[in-house]
């Protein structure tokens, strides 16, 4: 009898050769209904997978991301086969199919050019498919059995794969029907587990990503568990693509993107607005929390990045420049400099932690398939700081920090979710110096009650980090404020204070970013908010709408009173009706548009609507401006 351990700790005995599914019927019919593959010792595993001794088990379902993936997976493989019936096996060779976040694609070499049409007969052929409710089996084959097989059906993707694979590597097939693909897993048991799908859309690319390669035709698709949820996710979809950066920045005039500089944004008037607010909101809660402001320089020399580790780590990702004779790197991260301020003069422990924070514009060299509006781009405004202290304080300074984002998180409406990054393979110190870091963010985390999930080797090659994911307005995620505890960055720069017993020590430092980059987090608000904007963010935040030109000079008189007072406010006298300036307003995503005509000039009063409002209130001026003003100071949503 093997005895497995199950993720709440329970032991179970099984007989040996018992399958992973069997034993969870066993166990719960209604878990083995939901169950689409195991963790066997940690490793992903089919559920057919024949337990061989004791170990530990987790059932994963779709709730878990390997649970998902296993789901997404097969979906890929489903496509492929409903791809091959359709348009013949020798017309079409296979590349790859994998899992990805929210789906999954598949690449294909074929003559016949993919449309809409295509995908809604693939779609159709798919859910037969899942409806015949194949058996998926996995088989261990040799290197030769697999170039035989996939040499004999054509597939010369599939022996290159194999060609590229260790000598000692293990080769396994899935075979679903009439359908054999070359495959690593995890698989759902079989084709009818994938009750809901839809595919997407078709692009090109190229054969390992290698444009010297040739380009295939790739199918993007998703799947769920559940058709509501499939249904769901579309609508989120949908309504994702209403609220896209890209298409707001250009309507309300925010931002642009030019050939002359991909990857590198152009802020405009209205963008420099939100801009700003976001800066001065930052220096503000800065101050509150102790921290002093620093600059440092764009471009710095090479020994610099030599000494930080990025020459060696993180070159290929940097931009680099002569400056008399010598090699110059344009800074990719703010850290380096941050210590030569640090550097300036001796401190003390009664100086620490010392808190130093910067705005410091960026650089890193992205590919440029990855650029992507504000998101992803080649410059960015680093909202950085850099704490030294000492070991002692190490959590309190942890704790602090979070208590930081909390407050402007929840300024924004935004929630988050916490992961624990660990070591990466490229990282630099000793397992003690990794265990000790890694350990300390743990135990911050834990003793603050804060959930978190491990993202194993995500860490940055300096020191391990807790990534805060923010959820918006429409359920999506984005990863924003990150906390990296640094033990080596000190020890490479011979940071030193004087502690109390008259000798110098090593101080231990934190790097950790807010909005992570401010352009980044601009397009995250624009898209969170559809680019309405609470007021204190709006661009413009009252629009006077006279109704006639007899009715202009009071409009300018209401709005000198106010842009006096600080608000952002327009005054539109075109010659145009007064609903047609309204429905403008609206579609501007104005918070106030303010009606004078005759009944607010007798009356000195003003006629006010509310964006996303019908009705019109009438109200004192001074009323409305000191109500705008408490709603400005308090950063109401």
């Amino acid at each position: 009898m093997a005895k497995i351990t199950l993720k709440d700790g329970a032991v179970r005995e099984v007989a040996e050769g018992t399958t992973v599914l069997d034993f969870v019927k066993n166990l719960s019919n209604s878990l083995a209904k939901k169950a689409l593959a195991c963790k066997i010792d940690g490793e992903t595993r089919d559920l057919t997978t024949v337990i061989d001794g004791d170990h530990q088990i987790d059932i994963l379902t779709f709730e878990d991301a390997d649970g998902r993936w296993a789901l997404r997976h097969s979906a890929a493989h489903i496509m492929a086969q409903a791809v091959k019936r359709l348009y013949g096996d020798k017309n079409v060779k296979l590349a790859i199919g994998p899992a990805i976040d929210n789906g999954f694609y598949y690449d294909f070499d074929m003559d016949h050019q993919l449309n809409n049409e295509d995908l809604l007969k693939i779609e159709k052929e798919m859910k037969k498919i899942v409806k015949e409710n194949l058996p998926i089996v996995r088989k261990e084959v040799t290197r030769q059995e697999a170039l035989d097989f996939f040499n004999a059906q054509g597939e010369i993707y599939k022996v290159e794969l194999i060609n590229d694979l260790p000598e000692d590597a293990m080769i396994t097939m899935y075979t679903q029907g009439d359908f054999t693909d070359l495959c690593a897993g995890p698989h759902v048991v079989s084709t009818g587990k994938v009750k809901a799908l839809k595919l997407q859309s078709v692009a090109g690319a190229y054969w390992r990503g290698n444009e010297k390669n040739k380009m295939l035709q790739r199918i993007y698709g998703t799947a769920f568990e559940k058709q509501a949820d499939l249904d769901a996710y579309l609508k989120m979809l949908e309504e994702a693509a209403k609220r896209d950066h890209r298409k707001l920045g250009k309507e309300l005039d925010l931002f642009s993107l030019h050939e002359e500089g991909p990857g590198f944004p152009f802020f405009h008037p209205n963008g420099m607005v939100i801009r700003n607010e976001l800066i001065n909101y930052w220096r503000e809660v800065h101050r509150k929390f102790g921290y002093q402001e620093i600059k440092t320089p764009m471009i710095l020399n090479r020994k610099l990045w030599e000494t930080s580790g990025h020459w060696d780590h993180y070159k290929e990702n940097m931009y680099f420049t002569k400056i008399d004779g010598e090699d110059y790197a344009i800074k990719p991260m703010n850290c380096p400099g941050g210590m030569l301020v640090y550097l300036t003069q001796q401190h003390s422990y009664r100086d620490l932690p010392l808190r130093l924070g910067e705005l410091g514009l960026v650089h890193r060299h992205e590919l440029s398939g990855a650029l992507h509006g504000l998101m992803r781009v080649r410059n960015f405004t680093q909202d950085d700081a850099h704490i030294f202290m000492l070991p002692s304080q190490i959590e309190g300074e942890i704790q602090k920090t979070i208590d930081l984002f909390d407050q402007v998180y929840s300024t924004f409406g935004l929630t988050y979710h916490a992961e624990l990054s660990t070591r990466p393979d490229d990282s630099m110190g000793s397992d003690e110096v990794w265990e000790l870091a890694t350990n300390a963010l743990k135990n911050a985390l834990e003793h603050r009650g804060l959930k978190y999930v491990i993202n194993e080797g995500d860490g940055a090659f300096y020191g391990p980090k807790i990534d805060f994911h923010l959820t918006d307005s429409i359920g999506r995620t984005w990863q924003c404020g990150t906390i990296q505890l640094d033990m080596l960055m000190p020890e490479k720069f011979d940071l030193t204070y004087i502690g109390e017993d008259g000798q110098k020590h090593r101080p231990v430092m934190i790097h950790r970013v807010v909005y992570g980059s401010i352009e980044r987090f601009i397009g995250i608000l624009i898209e969170n908010y559809a680019g309405a904007f609470p007021a204190w963010l709006a661009p413009v935040q009252v629009k006077i709408l006279p109704i006639s030109d007899k009715y202009t000079d009071y409009a300018y008189e209401i709005k000198r009173k106010m842009f006096d007072l600080g608000i952002r406010v327009e005054v539109d006298d075109r010659n145009e009706k007064i609903g047609y300036k309204i429905r403008e307003a609206q579609v501007k995503k104005v918070p106030y548009s303010i009606i004078v005509g005759e009944n607010e000039l007798e009356n000195k009063n003003i006629s006010v609507r509310k964006r996303r409002e019908k009705e019109t209130v009438t109200m004192d001026t001074d009323t409305f401006i000191n109500n705008l003003l408490e709603e400005i100071k308090t950063k109401a949503q």
